[in-house]
Parts: structure tokens; sequence; C-alpha cells
């Protein structure tokens, strides 16, 4: 599919929504904003399109995509769901949680989203733009978030066109996202064993609250996204729990500790989430060299917080 020289903006309203439906259902690429980030969707049915989404984002191949869905019905025809699955789905969806669940043998999926693993990790998201799209379309989408592998994620339309450029064909005008943190990922496993794979919005005392403690953790090995040692880079050197700041860094305050942009004045962890990247794309555009991040409490969504700031500081 030949790419234009510019990303085409499109409304959230019915006319930009049926002309995004369109790019869809031709193979190609629109970014679209979610409750958590902007995903760069493409139908999850075509092999050809789930490759432009590696190719635009210079995504290793063995990093699986998430599969967004309209329904839990959409879902139970792509993956097994056992009755701790269906609970979660019933308590949490739509909204910020990822399952990864074993697939059907006949999904119809492209090969690449579940990066040849016999799972595949499905979220159905509550974003009004995002459910509206899903509404008119017979086929679910691929949607990793919309910017280049590594980097910090998107929470604005303007974060997709600086990061993927023409890379990306069109994207979905709906503003800021609302969590700002990519969806909790969880694994669930045989005889009621579950991993959470990726810290998010949905707390990990949260979900042990619905499914017990979680189990012991096994062998480390990519099942979903997110879990790359490296990624949300602003390019820059991240320094963490600083709690003073030189010269040449940029300083991410929380609380009491004031910077150059401070996550939350009120040290409200929910609010630190939603600015989180905002402030990194703020920290990567500034003239100082580096960057320094005040200490986040390791509780609650600050340990979703904490582990992208963990993956943003390693080099």
């Amino acid at each position: 599919m030949p790419r234009k020289n510019v990303t085409e903006q499109l409304s959230a309203k019915d006319e930009g929504l049926a002309r995004a439906a369109e790019i869809l259902a031709d193979g190609g690429l629109v970014a679209v904003p979610t409750e958590t980030v902007y995903g760069l969707a493409a139908r999850a049915d075509s092999a050809e399109a789930v490759a432009r989404i590696y190719d635009a984002k210079g995504r290793p191949s063995f990093n699986p995509l998430i599969v967004h869905v309209k329904s839990i019905e959409q879902a139970e025809a792509l993956a097994y769901f056992d009755e701790s699955a269906r609970g979660l789905a019933a308590r949490y969806w739509p909204g910020p949680l990822t399952l990864v669940l074993p697939m059907r043998e006949r999904a119809g999926l492209a090969a690449a989203v579940s990066a040849g693993l016999p799972t595949i990790a499905l979220r159905h998201p509550g974003h009004p733009v995002m459910s509206a799209l899903l509404d008119r379309l017979d086929f679910p989408l691929a949607a990793p978030s919309a910017n280049r592998s590594e980097g910090v994620s998107p929470t604005k339309p303007e974060h997709v066109m600086a990061s993927l450029g023409v890379s990306c064909p069109a994207v979905i005008l709906g503003g800021p996202t609302q969590a700002g943190l990519e969806s909790t990922i969880v694994a669930l496993r045989k005889e009621g064993e579950w991993s959470l794979l990726r810290p998010g919005p949905i707390t990990k005392e949260t979900l042990e609250q619905t499914l017990g403690p979680e189990s012991p953790k096994s062998a480390v090995k990519i099942e979903a996204p997110g879990q790359l040692a490296r990624h949300y880079s602003p390019g820059k050197p991240v320094r963490l729990e600083a709690t003073e700041v030189a010269p040449d860094e940029f300083w991410i305050g929380f609380g009491p500790l004031d910077g150059d942009c401070n996550l939350s004045e009120s040290g409200d962890l929910n609010l630190a989430a939603a600015q989180l990247y905002e402030s990194l794309h703020r920290a990567a555009a500034s003239s100082k060299p580096r960057i320094a991040v005040a200490p986040i409490p390791e509780s609650g969504v600050g340990r979703a917080i904490n582990d992208r700031l963990r993956r943003a500081a390693t080099q």
C-alpha cells in the first residue's frame, strides 16, 4: 500500500470514524485513542496489515501484540476462557485490562500477532472513540502503542505524529488519553495460577482480591508487550529516586519535590500515571541533556509508574 507524505488527521466523530474504518478494512494503519495510550491499529486477521505495524514501529518480531475486541463474544471466538477469565472480563471489561489466554486453533488471526506463541493477548477497550470504531468493524484490531519501538508512549495525537511521522498514515484526533499508562496484563494459567506480566491502572492488589495471591514467577520470557528491559525511552539518560537535581538535568518532580514539571503536587498516584508520558515527552524535548525523576511510592499504581521508569532508565 503506497504511503502518503502526510498523516491524515481524522475527526473523532462519525465522518472521521467512517474514514478510519475504511482505511482499516483496506489493510491500512490508523492511530486510535484508548483510555490508556494511543494505539497503532490494523486489522488483526491480515498478515500484511500486521506487518505494517511492525514496520512502522521498528518493532522486533518476537514481541507480541494486543488484540482489541468489541465484546466478550468476539473475544471468546479467539481464545479459551475459563471461569477466572470470564470473571475478570465481567468485572473489568471494557477497560484497561489485557488477558493472556490460550488461543483457539482456528482463531483466524495473523501469526505475527502472537509472535508464534500458543497464547493471545486480548483487551476490550473502554474509550468511547475506540469502542465506536470497533463497533463499525467485523474484525478485531491489533494495536500496540503508536510510537517507535522503545520510545515514550503517546498520550496525545501530537505525540503520535512526532514519533511516527508519515509511517502513520492516519490518526484520530481524540484528545489526551485518561489513564496515561498502558493496560494491566494478566496471564491466566492452568489450575487457577496467574501472573502479572505488566503492571498498569488495575493494580496487583486489586487483582489479588479477585484471583488470590499471584503464582510464583516462572522463567523469564516475552509473553506480552511491555516486558522488554529497555522500553519507554526518552532518548536521554534517566536517573531515578532523585531528591536533588544537577544543573544539566530536567527534573520530573512528585509531591513536595518540585521540578521543571511535577507529576502530582498532591502526591496523587493516579494523576501521576496520567501525566507520566507527557512529562517524559517534555523532558525529551528540553535543552537539558539528562533527566532526573523524584521518588515514586512502590504501591498501587505507583508500581506501574516505577516499572515504566525503570525500563526508561535502562541503557
